[in-house]
Formats: structure tokens, C-alpha cells, sequence
């Protein structure tokens, strides 16, 4: 089946700012972004945190397919959005007929289940300086040589920091700007390079540490 195929049986579009889904509705539906952005957002303390700013080939809502779950986060098309819908029982149809499809899709699943979890660690921390520090080990777990890596450059701007970690722009740079003046790591204008991860594990291994008590 062709992309306009899948689009014409399966697509729906968004308007900008439109709410596509709202964190604890009952939800038994996924959607594959075909064009344009989408903000996953979720309330954390009893404030609304950014969680990921999606783009094209993202996947979004599928918790509710694999736990039959209420939602987990909410869903607002940053701009104009299309996507293609599936619901449980078109999920399943899909999959019989396009398995090298659906045997993609189950990996992403598997992924972003997992992504979502971490994620959701960082927002759970209390304090600016754990939250971005956090984000830096988040993005550097993904790298083969993780546990014996002593510096790495991660291709990450400011407001990325600031989406993972659920705070501000401003007071994400200010945290990082500390960190510039203090030796503790570089910033240019498409990656961040950081010069001693031990440390940044050190911050984050204590505030986990103190939380638990």
C-alpha cells in the first residue's frame, strides 16, 4: 500500500495549537506523524511539563494500544499536523497485511517505552542542575561505549536541553552558562560537549540517593 493509500484510509489532519489527545482520557488509538510538529506534554507536581517535541516519523499514543490504558501525557500539534490514525482494531488489520510494517512499528514501541520511562526520571527530580545533568546521561546511555566514555559531544542545542528537562529556555542556559564558566563543559551552536561525565553521573547518582530517604 502506497503513502497516499495509507493517508487516504488512515489520515487525519491537525489544526495548530489543536489538542489531539489530553493526558488521562480513555484512549485506544496511535498516530504516525506525516508532516509537521507535535508537543507531548504531561503534568508533573501540578505543573505541565514538556516531555518531546515529535516531528515527521514520530509515533505518539502507543501505550494505549499495547496497556489499554488511560493516556499518559497530552497531545498539541504545534503547527499544522498530519498523521496517520490507527485504532486497535485497523492497527491489527494493518498488521496482518503489511507485516514488514507492523514488525517496524512493534520496534519503535519497544523503544519508546522505554524512552518514555527515562524521560519521566528526569522530570521526577527536583532540582534544575539533576535535571539537565540527567538529560546529558539520558542521550549519552545511547552510545555503545557508555560505561567507559570520559567526555562526549552530544548534538544538542539549549531548548533541547530545556524540553527533556522540563524547565525553561532561560533557566536552562543559566544552568549551563554556570557549567561554561566552571570548566565543566563547551557550548556551540549545534552541540554541547562535556568534558567529564563521571561528574555529571556523581550529581545525579546523589540526588537519586537523597530522594530515596
Amino acid at each position: 500500500m502506497t503513502t497516499n493509500m495509507l493517508f487516504n484510509k488512515y489520515g487525519k489532519q491537525f489544526n495548530a495549537g489543536e489538542i489531539i489527545f489530553c493526558e488521562f482520557e480513555p484512549g485506544n488509538s496511535f498516530y504516525l506523524i506525516q508532516t509537521g510538529r507535535v508537543k507531548i506534554s504531561k503534568v508533573v507536581k501540578d505543573k505541565e511539563k514538556t516531555m518531546d517535541i515529535l516531528g515527521a516519523g514520530d509515533i505518539f499514543g502507543e501505550m494505549a494500544i499495547l496497556e489499554e490504558q488511560p493516556r499518559s501525557a497530552t497531545a498539541t500539534a504545534i503547527e499544522p499536523v498530519t498523521v496517520l490514525h490507527f485504532d486497535r482494531e485497523n492497527f491489527v488489520t494493518m498488521m496482518m497485511s503489511q507485516p514488514q510494517l507492523a514488525l517496524k512499528l512493534l520496534v519503535v514501541f519497544s523503544k519508546r517505552i522505554y524512552d518514555a520511562k527515562r524521560r519521566l526520571m528526569i522530570l521526577l527530580l527536583d532540582d534544575i542542575p539533576s535535571k539537565v545533568a540527567d538529560v546529558f546521561l539520558m542521550l549519552a546511555e545511547k552510545e555503545p561505549t557508555y560505561a567507559h566514555m570520559r567526555e562526549i559531544s552530544l548534538p544538542i542545542t539549549v531548548d533541547d536541553v530545556a524540553n527533556w528537562a522540563g524547565i525553561t529556555h532561560e533557566q536552562a542556559a543559566e544552568q549551563l552558562n554556570h557549567w561554561v564558566k566552571v570548566g565543566k563543559i563547551e557550548i556551540y551552536s549545534d552541540r554541547i560537549f562535556i568534558r567529564n561525565l563521571t561528574e555529571f553521573k556523581r550529581i545525579v547518582a546523589q540526588k537519586r540517593k537523597t530522594e530515596k530517604r
